[in-house]
């Protein structure tokens, strides 16, 4: 690396740092006042004319409840495992089973056991889904029809397409799911043998 990639480095390692302590709402004061480490010091390293070290980083990473990795915003480093953190909204769990933002992105959905009919809110939005049913019996509604999907059943699907999904009685249905915003279809191919 060149003392120029150095000082990029530095730069991007500051920035990260004073977004983590401005969101938290911490001031340079109150920094100083929990770790015993002085407003200046703190200063120069969010502003990139300071380098940081372990003996800095390990105070901030204690403070603000994370690893290091996260409080440097470092590369990843080959490890093939994605690191889940599930997302419930209005009582559906979507975990998600692919790494990166944007392009055709996979998750397990967990919908919850239907107690009652419910009026369905049918909703629109660009990209093309495909679903597996792993466990339960999904009730898929596509603009005026209804579908009932059971365990081993696969769809796909326009989500330009008023549609909603849900649980088709008293239990859970477990789903895998993978969406594209750019309209990609899944293909599947079998091989003979």
């Amino acid at each position: 690396m060149t003392d120029l990639d150095d000082q990029a480095v530095a730069d991007a390692v500051g920035r990260r740092l004073r977004t983590i302590r401005t969101q938290r709402r911490i001031t340079l004061a109150e920094l100083e006042q929990r770790t015993g480490v002085s407003m200046s010091t703190w200063s120069r390293l969010e502003s990139g004319q300071r380098r940081a070290t372990i003996e800095l980083l390990l105070p901030l990473a204690r403070e603000y409840g994370v690893t290091l990795d996260e409080l440097v915003g470092a590369p990843e480093t080959g490890d093939p495992r994605v690191h889940i953190k599930p997302v419930v909204r209005h009582g559906t769990t979507y975990i998600p089973l692919t790494r990166r933002a944007g392009g055709l992105q996979a998750f397990k959905v967990i919908f919850p056991p239907r107690r009652e009919p419910v009026a369905e809110r049918l909703m629109t939005h660009e990209g093309y889904e495909w679903l597996y049913v792993l466990s339960g019996r999904l009730r898929l509604t596509l603009g005026e029809r209804t579908i009932v999907m059971e365990p081993g059943e696969a769809a796909e699907f326009d989500t330009r397409v008023p549609h909603s999904l849900g649980a088709d009685g008293p239990g859970a249905v477990e789903v895998i799911s993978l969406f594209g915003r750019q309209g990609e279809r899944a293909h599947l191919r079998a091989r003979s043998t």
